[in-house]
């Protein structure tokens, strides 16, 4: 099945076995339940480096740019500037676009202003679609991680829900659902908003915990986010923001717009005296926002493990969420 390896398999097979990080005083962040990024201590003691690595491989258009936006917003996430990328693009065979790609990585990087430095090229004749793969490195003088969140603090989503999905919807799907040229020509429009960097640099002023929502949307994003800091996040889903585009495209492919794709949103949480500022700062910058919830009290441990849980509206949430994509991707592998 595609998707994330779970957390258990993590847990039991990925954390432990980290080399010598556990012993390492430079590693302000290995790898955790939850964590998108790494934050290493500079050698001279001043600043963190943070780096997170992803692939793309499902998305067929625009697949250079989704992944350099991708891989830099979860540096941005945690309170850096992206400056550096390495790359691994690998092809199916001699037809693929690689001049394509190449272009789309070169122009992604230019509008975050990072520098690709490296990486490497080949064809692998066992795949049936590109994949890329990139590691974003920046720099930070306070990271923030996704385990950060306090009681009492509020929940802020900047932008809407289902914007990388939408855009995927009307790419690879826009034929099939339906729905007017209109719509999906300006949900097309909506891979150029991908980037989170303008809005970390913002709200990481004010934040205690950041996470880009991505697959899974943002629901995922919002268990993840809980299930790393070990709190209960109660979220109004009537407040979470949609888009009209998102609402249609999602309504005929029969998908739920807060679990596909959500790229291009930032879910962070602020306390509670800082709100107003956060949410003024952030209109000030012209990006929308909306306070969505709140992080409860000390959790419930009847739930999870730890207690960690994500009440949706009138839906408890205990358990990690599969994005509503893959099956409309399995389908259409399935009718080729």
């Amino acid at each position: 099945m595609p998707g994330k390896v779970p957390p258990e398999e993590l847990l039991e097979h990925v954390f432990g076995r980290t080399g010598t990080a556990n012993a390492d005083e430079s590693v302000i962040q290995g790898p955790a339940d939850g964590e998108d990024a790494a934050a290493i201590a500079w050698p001279d003691g001043e600043g963190t480096l943070v780096v997170s690595s992803d692939p793309i491989s499902l998305a067929a258009s625009q697949v250079g740019r989704l992944g350099v936006h991708v891989a830099c917003n979860d540096v941005a996430a945690s309170g850096a500037d992206p400056r550096w990328l390495t790359v691994v693009i690998l092809l199916p065979d001699e037809d693929a676009p690689l001049e394509t790609i190449t272009d789309d990585l070169d122009a992604a990087a230019r509008e975050v202003g990072a520098s690709i430095v490296g990486g490497h090229s080949e064809y692998v004749d066992q795949l049936e679609r590109p994949l890329v793969s990139l590691t974003a490195m920046g720099a930070s003088d306070a990271f923030v991680p996704t385990g950060g969140a306090e009681p009492g603090d509020r929940v802020v989503l900047t932008k809407a829900a289902g914007i990388e999905g939408t855009a995927i919807l009307a790419a690879d799907f826009g034929d099939e659902l339906g729905v007017d040229s209109d719509v999906r020509d300006r949900a097309a429009t909506f891979l150029e908003e991908i980037s989170v960097v303008p809005d970390g640099r913002i709200l990481r002023e004010y934040a205690t915990a950041m996470h880009d929502p991505t697959e899974g949307g943002v629901a995922a994003g919002l268990f993840e986010l809980a299930r790393a800091s070990g709190v209960r996040l109660e979220v109004d889903r009537d407040a979470v923001p949609v888009r009209p585009e998102t609402e249609t495209l999602c309504g005929a492919a029969g998908v739920d717009p807060l679990r596909i794709f959500g790229s291009g949103a930032l879910l962070a949480t602020v306390p509670e005296d800082a709100i107003d500022d956060c949410l003024e700062a952030l209109e000030d910058a012209d990006l929308a926002a909306a306070e969505i919830g709140t992080v409860g009290e000390a959790p419930r441990a009847s739930e999870t493990a730890d207690g960690s849980a994500l009440e949706l509206g009138s839906e408890t949430i205990t358990e990690p969420i599969q994005d509503d994509l893959y099956p409309l991707w399995e389908a259409a592998d399935d009718g080729d």
